[in-house]
C-alpha cells in the first residue's frame, strides 16, 4: 500500500515524471516488481524467518542453559573441592592420630620389654649367685674333708702310729669346727 501511495504521488507530480523519465522508470514494472518483491518477503517471513527465529530462539536459550549448567557445575566442582579438602584433612589427623597411637603401643612394648629383660637378667644374676654359694659350699667342704685328710694324715706320722676311724672322725670334726670359726 505504500508502494501504491508513492506512485500516485508520483504520478501526480510533474517534477516526479520528469525523474522517472530521466531514469527510464517503467511504472507498470516497478508495480510488478513490488507486488513480486512484497510477495516474496511474506513467503521468507512466514516460512523462513519465523522457523530462522525461531532456530535462533532455541539456540539462545540452550545457551543460557548451558551457561547455567556451567555455574552449577562450577558450583559442584567447588563443593566437591571442599569437601575433598575436609575428607583429605581428616584422613592428616586420623593418619597423626594412629601414627601417636602406635607410637605410644610402641612405647608400652619397649617398656614391657625392658622390664622383662630386666626381670631375667636379676633372675641370672640371682641364679649365678646362688649357684655360687653352692660351689663355695661344696669346694668348703672339700677344703673341710681335705683338710681333715690332711690332719689326720700328719697326725698319724707324727705319733707315728696307725689311728682308728673314731680317731680319725674326731680329729676331722675338731679340724672343721677350727676352720669353721
Amino acid at each position: 500500500m505504500t508502494a501504491l501511495a508513492v506512485l500516485t504521488a508520483l504520478n501526480s507530480s510533474g517534477q516526479a515524471e520528469e525523474i522517472a523519465r530521466t531514469f527510464g522508470v517503467d511504472w507498470s514494472h516497478l508495480v510488478a516488481q513490488m507486488i513480486s518483491f512484497g510477495i516474496v518477503c511474506f513467503l521468507l517471513h512466514r516460512f523462513a524467518y519465523k522457523r530462522v527465529l525461531a532456530m535462533l530462539q532455541d539456540r539462545r536459550k540452550r545457551i543460557e542453559e548451558g551457561l547455567a549448567n556451567t555455574e552449577k557445575i562450577k558450583t559442584e566442582l567447588a563443593e566437591s573441592e571442599a569437601h575433598r579438602q575436609e575428607v583429605l584433612q581428616q584422613a592428616n589427623a586420623q593418619a597423626k592420630r594412629l601414627i601417636e597411637e602406635a607410637r605410644a603401643a610402641a612405647a608400652r612394648v619397649q617398656a614391657e620389654e625392658t622390664r622383662k629383660a630386666i626381670a631375667a637378667a636379676e633372675q641370672i644374676v640371682a641364679k649365678s649367685h646362688e649357684a655360687a654359694e653352692q660351689d663355695y659350699g661344696r669346694m668348703l667342704a672339700q677344703l673341710k674333708h681335705d683338710v681333715g685328710h690332711l690332719v689326720v694324715q700328719t697326725t698319724a706320722v707324727v705319733a707315728g702310729k696307725v689311728l682308728t676311724p673314731e680317731d680319725q672322725r674326731r680329729l676331722a670334726e675338731e679340724t672343721a669346727r677350727h676352720i669353721a670359726a
